[in-house]
């Protein structure tokens, strides 16, 4: 048998959520009561400023403060895994480099994404320059697959040549295309290499076919459910309270899914805390009418 490599990032990842206050800026005293309680639930780290987190709605400088407070707030420089992936390669470097000095060494990286329709090597080159100029061995970059918000989708015959050209720093991959035949052709063809998935249902059948874990929208209020799941799925004394834990991930990822993502998660997070202000998100994102939320609340309930 094939001996094949761990890989290097696994665990449950919170997708975590930005609170933002009455004046858009990022509600920091809020974001850092957060990032403690999702470590507390069981999570292995923070996936800050990526799609939940609205990360191309702030600024660098409102990005750093973002990571600096979650820092502040106890968690290790290991525990999160930001987002620097931006249409501009210095931008990305910029912000690679930013987490870097703060002694964050994992990051999130999406391709440029404004441009459509463009080449396997014109991929290649950029994620390649953002590479040299960055010129830091510590770094570990975990690629960014979520084509129907980037419209820029990373082919596995490109994932396995950044893997073979920068062993030790392109590790992994966050992919949320939805597509579980995707993530066990990266596995098959990139072996050892880390894939997250970025859908809580699909995790349990990653996992099984050797994936790495989740960075999810939904560990923002399911934490410990993926915890059960991740630590107890090869477990056959466990299976049951496994399939049942399934069962739970899936329904509450599809109540989040009833309205636009993103303001849901908020909205329950709202509802969780009993903290309004998570409400709250930045153009142009529109939060969820009273309507929706209390129907959100309802459900929550009846979930509960």
């Amino acid at each position: 048998m094939m001996n094949v490599p761990s890989p290097a990032i696994s665990g449950v990842f919170a997708a975590a959520a930005t609170p933002v206050g009455e004046d858009l800026s990022p509600d920091l005293a809020l974001f850092k009561t957060h990032c403690r309680r999702l470590m507390d639930q069981g999570c292995d780290g923070l996936a800050v400023l990526g799609t939940t987190g609205e990360a191309n709605s702030f600024s660098r400088a409102e990005r750093r403060s973002i990571l600096e407070a979650a820092l502040e707030a106890g968690l290790e420089p290991g525990h999160l895994i930001p987002g620097t992936g931006t249409p501009a390669i210095p931008d990305t470097v910029a912000l690679t480099k930013d987490a870097l000095e703060l002694g964050i060494t994992r990051v999130l990286m999406l391709p440029p994404f404004y441009y459509k329709g463009v080449s396997d090597d014109g991929l290649f080159a950029a994620y390649a320059e953002i590479i040299e100029r960055v010129g830091d061995a510590r770094l570990q970059v975990l690629l960014y697959h979520i084509p129907q918000m980037s419209g820029v989708a990373l082919s596995v015959p490109l994932i396995e040549r950044l893997a073979a050209a920068y062993p030790g720093t392109v590790v992994g991959i966050k992919d949320s295309g939805g597509d579980i035949e995707n993530m066990k052709a990266v596995l098959a063809a990139v072996p050892g290499f880390a894939v997250l998935s970025g859908a809580d249902p699909l995790m349990l059948p990653l996992l099984d076919a050797g994936g790495a874990g989740c960075i999810t929208a939904t560990a923002n209020l399911i934490a410990p459910d993926l915890r059960t799941v991740f630590d107890h799925f090869a477990d056959p004394a466990r299976a049951d309270e496994v399939a049942a834990t399934q069962e739970r991930i899936v329904a509450w990822r599809t109540l989040a899914n009833r309205y636009p993502q993103i303001p849901s998660i908020k909205a329950m997070l709202a509802a969780r805390t009993g903290k309004a202000a998570w409400r709250r998100v930045r153009p142009p994102l529109s939060p969820l009418d009273d309507t929706q939320a209390a129907d959100l609340r309802s459900a929550m309930a009846e979930l509960a």
